[in-house]
């Protein structure tokens, strides 16, 4: 293997495909633990629609959610350094029965 080539000492080499680099949109996250592990469902919930299902569940160790935790503040802290602050909009409890009501 070439030497420009090998990964170096302490170097992770991640492959992403075309589908997963699509992404996926979310507009809710559910976070439950446990003692050994944090789950993290993400939803895209939509005005108008009854229903709404988990897009994509991510499941980490304790610690790996609390690197998590300082990795979006660190990029959230240079976000708002160089974008200005994210407002953070109240947003009113969405009912589990989200969606249109009926009427007789």
């Amino acid at each position: 293997m070439n030497e420009d080539k090998k990964p170096k000492k302490g170097q992770i080499n991640i492959e992403l495909d075309e589908k997963v680099a699509e992404g996926i949109y979310s507009n809710l996250a559910i976070i439950n633990h446990s003692v050994s592990e944090f789950v993290v469902d993400f939803v895209s919930i939509m005005p108008g629609t009854p229903k709404s299902k988990v897009k994509s569940r991510i499941i980490l160790t304790p610690q790996h959610a609390k690197r998590l935790l300082k990795a979006l503040g660190d990029n959230v802290s240079r976000f708002e350094k160089a974008h200005g602050e994210i407002k953070d909009y109240e947003q009113p409890p969405i009912p589990l029965n989200f969606g249109p009501t009926g009427q007789a």
